[in-house]
């Protein structure tokens, strides 16, 4: 481009003034999308509306999705708007619009998607493409600063500090420390109960692959001073937390906690997707406010709320008190585990390692715990002969539909298979794949084997192989496939299951035996017996057995 060339057209943008590109669909100008997992339903978001981008290369056609037009809530959002047309498999940035619960969902075949039918949910979404805004001249006209070669770009800048301590990769939480900035402190307590938490967050190793924490202030009307997503180690927390100022008010802890329940764990915050979700109140004296609904609030959202309080009132305070059980109403669970009581700010130091350990505990949080995140699912797949490669491709179909409600992660559900003949064949174990995209691509590679059908020695090569390697607090559920009688006892080796703390469904099709699915069923044995008279129908059986699961879960977590 010649000189007069530049000339020109850097007087143009001077004369013009500010050209105004895009904006971010129905939000707020030049808000950025939030970028999803393959996975991410709209459940997962609280927001009314947000674009997210959706990442290239995922097996949509393996998610699920309820509607057409209008989806239910825990559809997949990327399959949802390839399914209509917003965007292919290339991915690309999506804008989710929240609606009301509807009924009667009707299923569809588009672009690739099948969507099913739902009789009934309790919450919807839309989606649409992201509008842009065409160019168009607005403000006054002014200077814009056009590079030249003698312009010189800085390089972004390097911190000579490391991270003061390595990233905890065992320790997966995403944090909110809701601490105390009433009149009951004072700026010296306040600045004591900031270098307790400082201390806490350096020896939990704040990471983007360990914890990540956040802070929200307590006073007349809570204020989040930095969000998950801001800090990514230690060092950068520690410089945080040393510019909270003291706001002084009212300790309404209740109204924290419910701000924090509402607004603080979201996507575009930096809440990631497997992670706990952790509460940790810093209170002194006692809270100023009722703290019965937020607590349930916080408990429904699967939120692991802990307290620490400072300085019990005394006995000639106790009338001012607003609930003298506010400790017990607001924590996870009223088992001494959640509660930390001490006595001055002065003597808390010897409490951090113990918080830090226990928050870091995931099979202790109790309340980020469901069905749906905290079952080894294992698939036992009869492979005979009798079944033949059509309709074993129906079972794949089949299973791929019981997996996909699943939360799978390293920390959450776990998803393994064997297939089974004469002779028996681990598919996949627990551990070898820990993301729904890998196992539902695991489950469409199996190839059928062919041959006779052994299946109490399946049962024991399952229990053995996969169930009693696993090291978790995860519920065991076996779901049993097949299609005709077994050639050995299935009684005895389903019996040293249940033993072993395997909940056993089990799933007939055509000519199998109905003594030996109740035989191979847990109790009570009419809900965990599942019959389909035919390959072609036996999809009919998911919503079932999807229910009976967490049935179980819910009277083996009790």
């Amino acid at each position: 481009m010649s000189a007069i060339t530049m000339s020109v057209l850097t007087r143009a943008i001077v004369i013009l003034g500010t050209l105004t590109l895009t904006s971010a669909a129905r939000g707020d100008q030049g808000s950025v999308p939030v970028s999803v997992n393959c996975s991410s339903r709209g459940t997962y978001f609280k927001e009314d509306q947000v674009d997210v981008l959706c990442p290239p290369r995922c097996a949509y056609a393996h998610l699920a999705v309820w509607g057409t037009g209008v989806y239910a809530s825990v559809s997949s959002i990327c399959s949802a708007a390839i399914h209509s047309g917003v965007i292919d498999i290339k991915g690309g940035v999506v804008h989710l619009q929240k609606l009301p619960g509807q009924e009667n969902y009707q299923g569809s075949t588009a672009n690739g998607i099948r969507s099913s039918s739902l009789t009934r949910w309790m919450s919807s979404f839309s989606v649409s493409k992201r509008e842009r805004i065409g160019l168009e001249v607005s403000g006054q006209p002014r200077a814009t600063v056009v590079p030249t070669a003698r312009t010189i770009k800085k390089k972004p800048g390097k911190s000579g500090k490391k991270n003061s301590k390595p990233i905890n990769k065992e320790c997966k939480a995403d944090i909110a420390f809701l601490i105390d900035g009433s009149w009951n402190l004072g700026k010296r307590r306040f600045n004591l109960q900031k270098n307790f938490i400082t201390r806490i967050t350096n020896l939990l190793g704040i990471g983007p692959e360990g914890p990540l924490v956040g802070i929200v202030q307590i006073s007349d009307n809570p204020k989040t001073e930095f969000m998950l997503k801001d800090n990514m180690n230690s060092r950068d927390v520690a410089a945080a937390i040393k510019n909270v100022t003291y706001r002084g008010g009212n300790s309404y802890v209740g109204k924290a906690l419910m701000h924090t329940t509402e607004g603080f764990f979201t996507a575009s915050k930096g809440t990631r997707t497997g992670y706990p979700k952790v509460v940790v109140i810093l209170v002194d004296g006692w809270p100023s406010d009722d703290v019965d609904s937020a607590a349930n609030q916080a408990r429904e959202s699967g939120i692991n709320v802990f307290i620490v309080s400072v300085a019990k009132p005394l006995p000639e305070e106790q009338k001012m008190v607003f609930d003298p059980n506010y400790a017990e109403k607001i924590v996870c669970k009223n088992n001494g585990a959640y509660s930390y009581a001490i006595p001055n700010w002065f003597g808390m130091y010897k409490f951090i390692k113990p918080l830090a350990q226990r928050m870091c505990s995931y099979n202790q949080m109790a309340c980020s715990r469901t069905c749906h995140n905290s079952v080894n699912l294992a698939f036992l797949i009869d492979g005979s002969s009798s079944v033949g490669d059509h309709n074993f491709h129906t079972v794949l179909n089949f299973i791929t539909e019981i997996v996909k409600p699943f939360d799978i992660h390293q920390i959450g559900s776990r998803v393994g298979a064997v297939q089974f003949t004469y002779d028996q064949r681990t598919e996949f174990d627990f551990d070898d794949h820990v993301t729904k995209d890998d196992v539902l691509n695991a489950i469409s590679s199996i190839r059928y084997w062919s041959g006779g059908t052994a299946t109490g020695e399946a049962i024991t090569h399952t229990t053995k192989n996969l169930f009693g390697k696993i090291k978790n607090n995860n519920v065991n559920v076996l779901i049993v496939i097949t299609d005709g009688q077994s050639y050995d006892n299935v009684a005895s080796p389903a019996t040293a299951a249940h033993q072993a703390g395997v909940i056993i469904y089990s799933v007939g099709i055509s000519w199998a035996m109905q003594n030996e699915l109740k035989a191979m069923a847990s109790e009570p044995k009419d809900s965990h017996t599942f019959f389909a008279k035919d390959f072609p129908v036996v999809h009919k059986l998911v919503p079932d057995i999807l229910k009976g699961i967490c049935n179980d879960y819910t009277l083996r977590a009790v």
